[in-house]
């Protein structure tokens, strides 16, 4: 074993410490316009978009000349019943789920914000990750403001109150144009409902239609399908769109960039049923397992994948290098949050509440096994062990994405670059820590092409994988996003 390893953190083996070797969920924020039913849609909606943030839920809704308000910790079903959302009257609302990628967990940075102002009240549903928002919120902290929550997303409002201009629309451009990062946002006053998206486009927005006249705002269209609208198209990158009763306009009120869309969206984040950038999630993340199949073959009875974001990858590599697919690992779907572990430890305890192996699908095989990322290695080692210690005969990694070797600044909770096993060790090291047969990862340039069919086309984020950033900020020091805004519990 390389000694470098041995330096390695010892990661309790709680199941918190087994969820943390993934990249974590960003935000979901949804909204309607014209419904009866708005905040019984914004509920279905978020429901379906829970993968994207699991630490808190909200929703705001307006009857023409209030803002109504709930929000609470937790999961969305447990979150909201019957009455809380049948105090949430009117015809219009926005919600959101969130993980905190900026700003810690607690109940007062739940979204959506609600404020007063001169221009009457207004409340914001934010994904994304403003990278100057550090820079901005202590100028105006020196200057008096008073800041309510440690969320990048109070920022805007902060900048929106000082515009000089005299209507919502104006002052929320003005404030936007002073910040930079990942924004997708929806706004909601007693008049409009406003969607928004960053010049780069880095997170998803798409917009949809009812059968009976309502406009619908999404992070993904899988929240279409639970609430029976149709998809119209996505807002585009720079792009402001303004729902009210004269109908909907939409306005450009940003300098035009060339778009940057976030790729982990169809690696990993993104529900494989969803479109989203105009694209299918199920159709890339197969093309993605497929190249993989065809740079990185290797001779094995079966092909399994790490569950759930890697199965369509996973189909992908089995369909190409026509090895036969079986299901060789189980993830349980109703694990919580548990920190009771029996007096006598369990061996990877945290990785065994979460996976268990089927012993039929690998034992006495030579076992591919596709996962789509591999952040610090920790839970792919145990996962590893446990399939070696069914009697698998080979054990051969295959990573349906490039080495992770940077952390995100514009919406991901990305560990940083010291956390990250890609950045720190070679491939051949990794291989060793894992314990498998080999490894191997997806090169950037297959990844594109299987996004794209030609390279001209690429409109792509991959600052993770490569270490090039679209938008430059000032330090990345101390800025995984997480910790922008640090306070103690």
């Amino acid at each position: 074993m390389n000694s470098k390893f041995l330096k390695f953190p010892n990661y309790s083996q709680s199941f918190i410490n087994a969820e943390n070797d993934k990249p974590k969920e960003e935000c979901a924020i949804f909204g309607i316009y014209n419904s009866p039913e708005a905040a019984n849609y914004t509920y279905l909606g978020l429901y379906s978009m829970q993968h994207r943030g699991q630490e808190s839920a909200g929703i705001v809704s307006t009857d023409g000349e209030h803002l109504y308000r709930f929000a609470g910790m937790g999961l969305v079903a447990n979150v909201f019943d019957q009455d809380k959302l049948k105090a949430l009257q009117g015809t219009a609302a926005i919600g959101h789920n969130r993980y905190s990628t900026t700003g810690a967990s607690f109940l007062r940075n739940a979204q959506p914000l609600r404020v007063e102002s001169h221009f009457g009240a207004i409340a914001l549903a934010h994904n994304g990750n403003l990278v100057n928002s550090y820079e901005i919120r202590q100028k105006l902290e020196q200057e008096g403001s008073i800041f309510q929550t440690t969320i990048d997303t109070e920022v805007i409002v902060h900048l929106m109150a000082r515009s000089r201009s005299g209507d919502v629309l104006t002052s929320l451009a003005d404030s936007l144009r002073q910040v930079e990062g990942a924004y997708s946002l929806v706004a909601l006053t007693n008049k409009f409902l406003i969607a928004v998206r960053d010049p780069n486009g880095f997170r998803p927005l798409v917009m949809g239609e009812r059968s009976d006249g309502s406009i619908l705002f999404a992070s993904e269209t899988c929240a279409f399908d639970i609430t029976d609208a149709k998809y119209i198209r996505d807002v585009e990158p720079g792009e402001m769109v303004v729902v009210d009763r004269y109908g909907i306009r939409s306005y450009y009120p940003f300098q035009k960039r060339k778009p940057t869309l976030c790729i982990f969206e169809f690696i990993y984040f993104s529900r494989p049923d969803s479109y989203i950038f105009g694209k299918s999630v199920y159709k890339i993340r197969k093309a993605l397992g497929a190249k993989l199949a065809s740079v990185a073959p290797v001779d094995a009875d079966v092909v399994i994948s790490v569950p759930d974001s890697a199965n369509v990858a996973a189909l992908g590599y089995s369909h190409t290098s026509k090895i036969p697919y079986a299901t060789g690992l189980i993830r349980s779907h109703y694990i919580g949050r548990t920190f009771i572990e029996p007096d006598q430890k369990i061996r990877d305890f945290g990785a065994k509440i979460k996976y268990n192996v089927v012993r039929d699908a690998v034992e006495g095989k030579k076992v591919i096994i596709v996962d789509d990322s591999i952040m610090r290695g920790t839970t792919s080692r145990k996962i590893i062990k446990m399939i070696r210690n069914v009697g698998a005969k080979e054990i051969h990694m295959r990573i349906s994405a490039p080495p992770t070797i940077s952390p995100c600044y514009y919406g991901i909770d990305i560990p940083t670059h010291k956390e990250l096993i890609a950045a720190t060790h070679t491939i051949e090291e990794i291989k060793k820590y894992l314990r498998v047969d080999s490894l191997a990862y997806l090169p950037i340039d297959a990844m594109l092409d299987a996004v794209h069919e030609t390279r001209e086309k690429n409109t792509q984020c991959y600052a993770c994988f490569s270490g090039e950033y679209p938008i430059p900020f000032q330090s990345k020091e101390n800025q995984n996003e997480k910790y922008l805004f640090q306070e103690l519990e």
